[in-house]
């Protein structure tokens, strides 16, 4: 498949509702469209992990992480504007659905956000998700592609085949997203102007 085609796929499954195995700029990841409670609830079963742990999001910039939250933080504002490498700010106030009611694209799924209505995003330095979400028009989730307690894969070789055979579509290893092959820091950013670094 050519990168265009592969795009096109990767994206009418998170239309669909489905789940894909993707490069990111950090490490492969498992993704959904984050506004799904159905998809969201597949990713945590896929890796047989508890939804009692929030996820990390990819949006394709701060004016959609804005349609997300209640107030973006104005530190926030200067971490994304001077970041060079990748960065997960999680923001307080996330825009989140009500746990038994349906989905829709204006709220985040609720099991997406953590039980304090904190919310990990981040914007991609990888062109490829970044188009991917602004494409798609809402964020997507990015979990690493293992199973819970395992090793986080650096490599698609690394991936087990118990992951790659559960998604709905795998983005083949050709897609160069210039992976970093490492998690990406965590920063905890507060309305006061607060910062608590989480993972440098």
């Amino acid at each position: 498949m050519k990168r265009d085609e592969i795009f096109a796929e990767a994206l009418k499954t998170l239309r669909s509702g489905g789940t894909i195995l993707y490069p990111t700029d950090t490490v492969w990841g498992l993704g959904c469209d984050a506004t799904c409670p159905e998809a969201v609830a597949r990713i945590y079963e896929i890796k047989h992990r508890s939804d009692s742990k929030s996820l990390v999001l990819l949006a394709s910039d701060l004016d959609m992480v804005a349609k997300y939250v209640k107030e973006i933080p104005s530190m926030a504002i200067d971490l994304v504007e001077v970041n060079d490498k990748p960065m997960t700010l999680i923001y307080p106030g996330a825009i989140a659905g009500v746990q038994g009611e349906p989905g829709d694209r204006w709220h985040l799924a609720w099991n997406a956000v953590a039980g304090d209505a904190s919310v990990g995003i981040r914007i991609p330095m990888a062109a490829f998700c970044r188009d991917l979400a602004y494409k798609l028009g809402r964020p997507i989730v990015s979990t690493s592609a293992n199973l819970s307690g395992e090793p986080t894969p650096r490599r698609f070789n690394d991936i087990p085949q118990e992951i790659r055979d559960a998604v709905d579509f795998v983005v083949p290893p050709s897609v160069d997203t210039a992976s970093t092959g490492q998690a990406s820091q965590i920063i905890k950013v507060a309305l006061d102007g607060a910062v608590e670094i989480i993972r440098m």
